[in-house]
Parts: structure tokens; sequence; C-alpha cells
């Protein structure tokens, strides 16, 4: 089983992370969210305390909500469920409902929703952050220690108004990256873009309009039914939960009443 924090109480919400990092990007929301809701945030499968999937079963979207719907079911929660995710979370949540395993989902950044290949520039962005976590982690260390530092350095692969984010947060985002022994590989598994046009529950999908890694070509609204919710937030970037924890909970739990 996948590693897992809880908080809250009410009607239970699994959320899930981005590809090079862990269930603590939640942490700014708990306190928002978990007025609400009964909170599951998950390490995925190579990442945080979470163990790659068995050798010899590549990290596809499809093998990671394998892996997923197994999690949830051995902590004794019942599909169909509410769930979140952040950019490749985002990904296995749609991928989740499109199974019947969600019940409905909030999709904020989702990856894949290219028509044919990502950005060319997403791949040169995670890896040189991956590089810099992993062989320049000191000096990351001692920089980050700067909220003007965490601006610079955090804006284009988080969001603009990461100097709001706080300073054991952000070494733990590096720490996160540099021990991520399966960055790679899931990067190449989960290239591919992705479609559901056959999802039948209530979904939401966030970009914001300062998301300078999904850029509107990675935004296809063809891959996703027509019922599908569209919002862009202004302000926002790719990982906003640190730029604005309030409004991004509020986002998730609003969506999370569409169709009820």
């Amino acid at each position: 089983m996948w590693h897992y924090t809880r908080d809250g109480s009410g009607p239970p919400l699994v959320l899930l992370h981005g590809i090079g990092m862990s269930h603590a990007v939640w942490r700014p929301l708990r306190p928002h969210l978990g007025a609400h809701r009964e909170v599951y945030a998950f390490d995925i499968a190579g990442f945080g305390a979470s163990p790659p999937l068995p050798e010899g079963t590549a990290p596809t979207i499809a093998h990671l909500v394998d892996a997923l719907e197994s999690s949830i079911r051995d902590l004794g929660l019942t599909c169909p469920i509410d769930l979140a995710g952040n950019s490749l979370g985002g990904t296995l949540a749609l991928e989740a409902a499109r199974r019947g395993i969600a019940r409905r989902v909030v999709a904020i950044s989702p990856a894949g929703l290219w028509r044919s290949t990502p950005p060319a520039h997403v791949k040169y962005v995670f890896r040189g952050c991956r590089f810099l976590a992993t062989h320049g982690h000191a000096l990351l260390a001692t920089a980050l220690r700067s909220s003007v530092m965490r601006e610079l350095l955090l804006s284009v692969p988080l969001s603009i108004g990461s100097r709001r984010m706080p300073y054991e947060d952000a070494l733990r985002t590096i720490d996160d990256l540099a021990s991520a022994t399966t960055f790679d590989e899931t990067f190449e598994n989960t290239g591919p873009s992705f479609a559901a046009r056959d999802i039948a529950v209530p979904v939401t999908v966030v970009f914001g309009n300062r998301d300078f890694i999904l850029t509107k070509r990675a935004r296809s609204r063809r891959a996703l039914p027509d019922h599908a919710r569209w919002l862009t937030i202004r302000g926002w970037g790719h990982v906003p939960m640190w730029a604005d924890p309030a409004g991004v909970a509020k986002v998730i739990l609003d969506g999370l009443e569409q169709g009820s």
C-alpha cells in the first residue's frame, strides 16, 4: 500500500501529488480541507515514502492507477471516491474517473492533455530541477533560505508567489525531488498524451494563467468529455498550493460539489 497521511473529518477525499513531489505538497491545504473532509494524501509509487511499483511493472498511468485503486481499497475506503490531483496526480485522478474509481474529480494542471507530445521545454525544466536537486543540493538549500530566492527559483516549476512558501517546505520539496529514484522512468512512461472522453462522472479541470510548465497547447479540451468543467485562475502557476492555499482548497471543495 502507498504511504499516506490522514487529516480532518467528513466524507473521504484522496489527494495525489505531481511528479518528483510527495504528499507534503498538500500540507498548506490541511486546515482548509480538513474542516470539511477526511483527507488522505498519498505518496505515489516511487516518490516520498512509497516504494516503486513491483520490478518489471512500468510506471505508466494505467499501472499507477492499478496501484492507487489497490491502496484505496486496502484502507477500507469504498469506491467510487472523491479525488483531487495536481500535475501527474491530476492525470491519475482523471484515469481513475474513467475507470469508475472516482465519484468526482478536481484535476489541477493535469499532465498529458497535449495532442501528441508535451511542450518541448517541459523535459528541460524538470530535468534541470532534478539535476540541481541531486547535484547542487547544498547550494540550493542555502539559496532557498531567502524568500526572494524562493520566488526566483520556484516561480517557473511551482508558481508565482512561492516566496510565501516556508523554508522547511521548500527544503522538503528539493529533498523529495532528489530522492525520487524512479523520477526518470516515471517521466518517460507518463509522457504519452492522455485522453478520456468516456469519463461519466463530474470533472473540474483547473489551470493557472501563469502556469509556465503546461502552456495553452498542453490543455486540449478534446481530450476530455464535453461535460468537463474548465477553469482558469488568475495568478496561479503549475503548483499553486503554497501561493494560494485557501483559494486552491475552495476550488477543490467547490468542484467536488458539482453534480450533487
